[in-house]
């Protein structure tokens, strides 16, 4: 059976509390709840973004297609003008004047349906154009909110982070010359137990586990030189023994 010393064993259990401490910190940091409204915002943001493009693209498309269209109607109205102004001079024959006359009522036509074609275009690009506003809108306040997570998570990470460190040095501090066997089955245990590698033999219950253990076995432990590390039958935890309550 291995020994340490009684009052190494005692102290084992303020190693514990704060080996327990730590994992606490670090399940906090692990799982603060800025972490996951940062998932949420990221994911949100990824999905505004991809329409952003899609919008984006939508809107440099239709641009296009309208001044594509401004200059269909520009050139139609460019022809006029000039046939118009041919009339006006008089010069040519009646055939020639009739052949303009002509030529400018299907000019008048073609202008007017490539008018609607622009009018049509200009009415979706301002519906894409509001889109794309909203949009952009809607990724400015996600990012805000993001910015607003960012600093919560980072403040409660100095604050944690903080206590992790005082906590670190009060445990280097506390296992500071603890008998090495000792300490060497505490770890062991810790890692293989869920980080409870010692707990306190209370009556008969084990606080590793929370089971009470055989009577034979608490009496065995009772009676053991003081400087036997006992073990939890149960858990396999050290069994740390107090000292009895004084009886009234």
């Amino acid at each position: 059976m291995t020994t340490a010393p009684a009052e190494d064993q005692r102290r084992l259990l303020d190693v514990q509390a704060l080996d327990t401490r730590t994992s606490q910190l670090a399940h906090q940091r692990r799982t603060h709840p800025s972490l996951a409204r940062l998932t949420e915002l990221d994911g949100r943001l990824a999905d505004v973004e991809t329409s952003l493009v899609a919008s984006r693209t939508a809107v440099r498309d239709l641009r296009r297609e309208l001044a594509k269209a401004e200059a269909d109607v520009e050139q139609v109205r460019s022809r006029a003008d000039r046939d118009r102004a041919r009339m006006d001079s008089g010069r040519g024959s009646a055939k020639d004047m009739q052949a303009l006359a002509s030529e400018l009522t299907a000019l008048g036509r073609r202008q007017g349906e490539l008018e609607e074609v622009e009018l049509e275009i200009m009415e979706r690009l301002e519906a894409h154009e509001a889109a794309l506003a909203e949009l952009d809108a809607a990724a400015d306040v996600i990012r805000g909110q993001h910015a607003e997570a960012v600093t919560e998570r980072d403040a409660a990470f100095a604050t944690i982070d903080a206590e992790a460190e005082q906590v670190a040095g009060q445990r280097a501090e506390l296992a500071q010359g603890l008998d090495a066997g000792l300490v060497a089955l505490y770890d062991r245990l810790r890692g293989q137990l869920g980080g409870l590698g010692a707990a306190a033999l209370r009556g008969r219950r084990c606080e590793g586990c929370r089971l009470e253990l055989n009577p034979m076995d608490v009496e065995a432990i009772r009676r053991a030189a003081p400087e036997q590390v006992a073990r939890c039958e149960e858990c396999g935890r050290i069994l740390v023994r107090l000292p009895e309550p004084a009886k009234a």
